[in-house]
């Protein structure tokens, strides 16, 4: 009997619908070691030694665990491909006792998707398991207890109990924080911009014909010079050029007509993923991923059992395999027809060093496999994500599109006019995967033809502040800086919004909290590495040097840890204590006065005899 031991229970009854008697699939149902949740349980004197702890729920699955060894003859460790997934097997070898196990064989097989062929081949060529990325992950995380578990005493201390700080997290919520104070300070700037309406000079009898030779075009130079960004800079010179316009003629100078291809974005890595499952499905980060996780771990088909349809999701790579490019192919002409392929497999560049080229992007397992074919089996919020996965990927392997384009420049004394239009001529890909574009058709011209201005208008406008951030952008921004890595994104969308450090409004934009903004003030103040984009970003690269077997993961952790530790030390003595406001309000339980304290959810009214008398009221909104 071999046994195999995966995370989760899905995806240990879809591995186990296709293997065969011979093997025995099992759950660790997630983590089965950690570090201890109330104290530090990491020995800094010591190479950062972590003292693991098995947790009371996981006790009962090691149990089960270890009933199942001596009917083993091979135990197989097959959870996911990543840092996280690597630990977890190490994790189970340390507390199954197997590592010094002379009469037991432990593999380590690795799948990005899981259908019969991958797993078939995974077993196939199975490995040790990589103790470079078990440093990496167990490097991440002793950075991210030592930053937690040291800073949050002293926000208590300084600010408010109940607070915590973490190493990247803190970064996420300083980019919310100084866009919303970019906002505040924004001052506009009034600009003006000049349209003509201009209509070829023949006189037409019939309306809707002149509708038809009718276009906009937008002053674009001056004396030809470019117009500066934003505009025109005052009215006064708006007025001046209306006023030169008047009576001049408007002459066709220069006409550009060309066909335009656009390619299909590449397919999915997460972040992208993240970033198109909110815009085009409202799905926050942490919905999204959840979602691609039960696509990726299998869903019930009806006689087929148990399936993966996609993928694993956590990944920054673009690679696709030969066979997924293949398959693409058949299943694009089988539903659209041979025009609509691309005519070779279209292949994207890997951006990240450390994608490495077994690692896939997010793509269905199988093309042929259509969104609406499985519709049936699937929640709503499964089908709308796996239908963009689908679609997305489908996409890559089509044609371009291809659009008629022609740019216009019309003269008028000192000032050239501007004008653009273009029309769709082949759909391609857009006829799965749909993008905004307008389509504007410009009247047949000729150059030096004679045009009539029928009216030309000086528009106002002013500037507008930077976008607050909502999960698309700060995802994309977090991904730009460096800061994180796939897997970690949604974490820590979802980690500041429950510590309320910022919430989202109604149209789901990110705004700080009262909190939020002291906690990242007093950061950025005196711990400015600890929040500072490049020192994180620099971290992430150490730790894919640590994942690549470059660095060693307790000299990084010595690196960090030294000035951290004495910077701590050397704030808690210069950096004052929570401030409170007094109030004339008495306290109705102890007869004391009433004072205005900060907590974690702002400020909040309580008794100054704290802790003998612990009555607190909520602030009234003024």
């Amino acid at each position: 009997m071999n046994l195999i031991i995966v995370e989760s229970p899905t995806k240990s009854r879809t591995l186990g619908a296709f293997l065969g008697k011979n093997y025995m699939v099992v759950s660790s149902m997630g983590h089965v070691r950690d570090l201890p949740r109330t104290v530090l349980g990491v020995d800094v004197e010591n190479d950062f030694e972590p003292k693991y702890v098995i947790p009371p729920r996981a006790k009962k699955t090691i149990a089960a665990l270890k009933k199942l060894l001596p009917k083993s003859d091979k135990i197989i460790m097959a959870t996911d491909g990543d840092r996280e997934g690597e630990a977890i097997s190490w994790h189970l070898v340390q507390a199954l006792g197997l590592e010094n196990a002379k009469k037991k064989t432990v593999d380590r097989i690795v799948f990005h998707e899981i259908t019969k062929g991958a797993i078939e081949k995974a077993l196939e060529h199975p490995r040790t398991i990589d103790m470079n990325l078990v440093d990496a992950q167990q490097a991440r995380r002793v950075l991210d207890r030592l930053v937690g578990y040291k800073l949050s005493p002293f926000l208590w201390k300084k600010v408010a109990r109940g607070l915590s700080a973490g190493r990247v997290q803190s970064v996420a919520v300083r980019l919310v924080v100084e866009r919303e104070r970019e906002i505040e300070n924004f001052k506009p700037v009034q600009y003006w911009t000049l349209v003509a309406s201009l209509l070829k000079f023949k006189s037409l009898k019939v309306e809707s014909d002149k509708e038809k030779e009718k276009f906009e075009a937008l002053l674009t130079k001056i004396k030809g010079e470019a117009v500066p960004k934003p505009g025109i800079k005052s009215k006064a010179e708006a007025d001046k050029i209306l006023k030169d316009l008047n009576g001049k003629d408007f002459i066709v100078s220069k006409i550009e007509s060309k066909e335009e291809k656009r390619i299909p974005a590449p397919p999915f890595i997460t972040s992208t993923l993240q970033q198109e499952g909110f815009k085009k499905l409202r799905f926050s980060s942490k919905q999204t991923m959840m979602l691609a996780q039960q696509l990726y771990e299998g869903i019930e088909l009806g006689e087929k059992g148990a399936t993966g349809l996609i993928t694993y999701m956590r990944t920054d790579s673009t690679n696709l395999s030969e066979q997924a490019l293949w398959a693409a192919k058949d299943a694009i002409i089988d539903l659209f027809g041979d025009k609509y392929w691309a005519g070779f497999p279209r292949k994207y560049k890997v951006k990240s060093r450390l994608a490495q080229e077994a690692h896939e992007a997010v793509r269905p397992t199988d093309p042929a496999r259509t969104p609406e074919s499985i519709k049936s089996h699937l929640t709503p919020q499964q089908f709308k994500l796996y239908d963009l996965i689908w679609r997305r990927f489908m996409a890559t392997q089509m044609k371009e599109a291809v659009f008629d384009t022609m740019s216009v420049e019309v003269g008028a004394g000192d000032y050239t006019f501007g004008a653009n239009g273009q029309a769709l001529k082949f759909d391609g890909f857009l006829k799965v995967y749909p993008i905004k574009f307008s389509e504007l058709t410009l009247p047949d011209l000729e150059e030096r033809e004679k045009l009539t201005a029928s009216e030309i208008l000086s528009k106002e406008h002013f500037t507008k502040p930077p976008p607050r951030y909502n999960e698309a952008s700060l995802v994309k921004t977090l991904e730009k800086f460096g800061i994180g890595r796939p897997s970690t994104y949604a974490p820590i969308i979802s980690t500041i919004q429950d510590r309320n450090y910022v919430q989202k409004d109604r149209t789901r934009y990110f705004h700080p909290t009262e909190i939020g903004k002291m906690v990242n003030d007093l950061l950025v103040e005196h711990f400015p590495n600890v929040v500072d984009l490049k020192f994180t970003s620099k971290m992430e690269d150490e730790l894919d040097e640590i994942a690549e077997g470059k660095e060693k993961w307790t000299l990084v952790l010595k690196e960090f840890y030294g000035p951290f530790s004495e910077n701590l030390e050397r704030k808690y003595k210069e950096v004052g204590g929570k401030t409170v406001e007094e109030t004339d309000e008495i306290c109705e339980k102890c007869g004391g006065k009433m004072v205005i304290r900060m907590g974690r959810f702002g400020k909040f009214m309580a008794c100054s005899n704290f802790p003998k008398c612990k009555n607190t009221k909520n602030l009234e909104n003024k």
